[in-house]
């Protein structure tokens, strides 16, 4: 950077962090980027920033509003402050410096999560959650990974109660996102960890009814890997804890989802009765303004209900998910692939080897095209 000798006190910042101009450089357009500012700060213009003058000597001059946002937003440190020269006292190097300072730099981070910043970053994951499910997670995840990073590092530094629990709903909703597309993919142990993850953003959002739905997504995965004991449990649990706080919508969703879990252990009694409270909870009249994080209807209902069926080997299944079939809205690609998968199981259970090909070539086509690497384990599993 510059000698210790008419440096300012942004100069003296960055020589105590160890950080070179390009350093500096890099770490303020990615900041910039992250936070929405309009702003950039080359290496030459950090160096003037950080000596207090031009390359001729001139004095630096105004400072340009967006440059002023990113430097301020960045350090905690006002902008004044950081250009006068750096009278290197102990007492006021080490209040702006260290950790102090960039506790100071994460709160000022904090308070820019404000409603329309969290209204931004919820449509972001609903187009997100759009592409998810017409062409699959395969090229999301890393992108999403992203987003629930920087989310989890913002939501360590709000301050406000009401923006920290609105923050929490949409890391919730992200995690539980993520948790399906990893699963989708084939990463169990990712897939729990977003679950779980979720589960404590939940509790940070104050939310009984997320948590559960938390704990029902992560019971899929207990039931991928053969834990169906323990997937009847988490979604018994769930149900339990939602209980008289979870919407309609949510509650039959829930109890869907237990039944699933009881249909793995061979309990066709307790799956059916489940999947009928679930089917008296469905409210009657359509939108979803208490659970939009939850893509579930009546068809949606009779396809896991048909799962279910299809896994206890009920000859039931085979009209219930061809129903289904008629009526599943074609952007629902990964949904369309899982209901042939199950056509496949029950109609190879009963014999039917001809149509149970046709729906394996149909599911195959379909799996490779949103890239579901569950799915073509089920159908090489079953073909085995």
């Amino acid at each position: 950077m510059t000698s210790g000798h008419g440096r300012t006190l942004l100069g003296e910042l960055l020589h105590k962090r160890g950080l070179t101009a390009e350093e500096f450089s890099e770490q303020a357009t990615l900041f910039a980027y992250e936070h929405g500012i309009d702003a950039t700060l080359s290496v030459r213009h950090v160096h003037r920033l950080a000596s207090g003058q031009r390359a001729d000597g001139r004095p630096l001059g105004p400072v340009r509003a967006g440059t002023k946002r990113l430097l301020e937003e960045m350090l905690g440190v006002p902008i004044d402050r950081l250009l006068k020269p750096a009278k290197p006292s102990p007492s006021e190097v080490q209040s702006w410096s260290g950790e102090a300072l960039e506790l100071r730099a994460r709160i000022t981070s904090g308070r820019a999560v404000d409603q329309q910043t969290i209204s931004l970053l919820q449509q972001k994951l609903d187009l997100t959650r759009i592409i998810d499910r017409r062409l699959g997670g395969s090229a999301l995840l890393g992108e999403l990974r992203a987003q629930i990073s920087q989310m989890w590092s913002l939501l360590g530094n709000v301050l406000d109660q009401r923006s920290r629990i609105a923050l929490a709903r949409v890391l919730v909703d992200a995690c539980t996102l993520a948790g399906w597309q990893s699963l989708d993919q084939g990463l169990l142990r990712e897939s729990w960890e977003h679950y779980d993850k979720a589960r404590s953003a939940a509790r940070v959002a104050e939310s009984s009814a997320l948590e559960a739905y938390a704990c029902a997504g992560q019971a899929v995965v207990l039931l991928d890997i053969g834990e169906t004991r323990s997937a009847v449990e988490l979604t018994r649990y769930a149900c339990a804890i939602a209980e008289h706080h979870a919407p309609g919508l949510l509650a039959s969703w829930l109890f869907a989802g237990h039944g699933e879990a009881l249909a793995a252990t061979g309990d066709r009694d307790g799956s059916l009765h489940a999947f009928d409270n679930a089917g008296r909870l469905m409210p009657t009249r359509p939108g979803n303004t208490e659970a939009a994080y939850l893509v579930f209807d009546g068809t949606h209902l009779a396809r896991w209900r048909g799962s279910a069926l299809a896994r206890l080997g009920e000859p039931e299944a085979v009209a219930v998910l061809s129903d289904v079939l008629d009526q599943l809205n074609p952007e629902f690609a990964r949904a369309e692939t899982a209901v042939r998968v199950d056509l496949v199981q029950v109609l190879s259970g009963l014999g039917e080897r001809r149509q149970a090909s046709t729906h394996a070539e149909r599911a195959r086509i379909l799996a490779a095209r949103v890239g579901s690497v569950r799915q073509r384990r089920r159908l090489e599993e079953l073909a085995g």
